[in-house]
């Protein structure tokens, strides 16, 4: 399975990618991954190649991707092109009108794939009082929702409560099920 992870510095990209780390080897699986930075600390690009299984090298070459987690919709638009035909992403959407561009639907037919968009701004305004910081963990429930990848929802429980700090746990534990429910109510 080979995941691309993107999004803005400060989103989360790291920690999802260690979530989804800590359930493969928990599975006695082999994992790779490599984070490509830009200007994270400025709010720039944040990309992270991520593979489980019996690879050599921890870059995801265009094309080869099963999953695009997207943290940012401009992120997934940029980073489209990683998905293999018959790949999925899942992302968090704040113009949903975007969505219905002709080039990219035109794009996405032509790939067979499938996008899984999650209105994730406004279901943390809505119930988390705007806390934003919980967004990556908001795409891992969405995923598991989606039906996206090969992780159970009870794994991504048990990896979010192992990983996150003391303080988030809680909070991260309800945003998980608040991403799940999107695409499972």
């Amino acid at each position: 399975m080979q995941y691309v992870v993107v999004g803005l510095g400060g989103q989360g990209i790291l920690f999802s990618s260690k979530v989804l780390g800590h359930i493969a080897l928990g599975r006695g699986m082999h994992v790779l991954g490599s984070e490509v930075h830009g200007m994270a600390q400025r709010g720039g690009s944040v990309v992270s190649h991520f593979k489980v299984g019996n690879y050599l090298s921890p870059l995801v070459r265009s094309g080869d991707a099963d999953i695009l987690l997207a943290f940012d919709q401009n992120e997934a638009f940029r980073n489209l092109q990683f998905l293999k035909k018959g790949g999925a992403a899942v992302l968090n959407v704040h113009a949903p009108e975007a969505l219905d561009n002709a080039h990219l639907r035109r794009f996405c037919d032509s790939r067979n794939l499938r996008l899984c968009a999650i209105p994730g701004y406004d279901i943390l305004r809505e119930h988390m009082g705007g806390r934003f910081l919980f967004l990556n963990v908001l795409i891992l429930g969405a995923m598991c929702g989606a039906g996206v990848g090969d992780v159970s929802m009870e794994e991504m429980r048990q990896a979010v409560a192992e990983l996150s700090p003391e303080k988030f746990r809680e909070a991260n534990g309800k945003v998980l099920e608040l991403g799940y429910g999107h695409f499972t109510a």
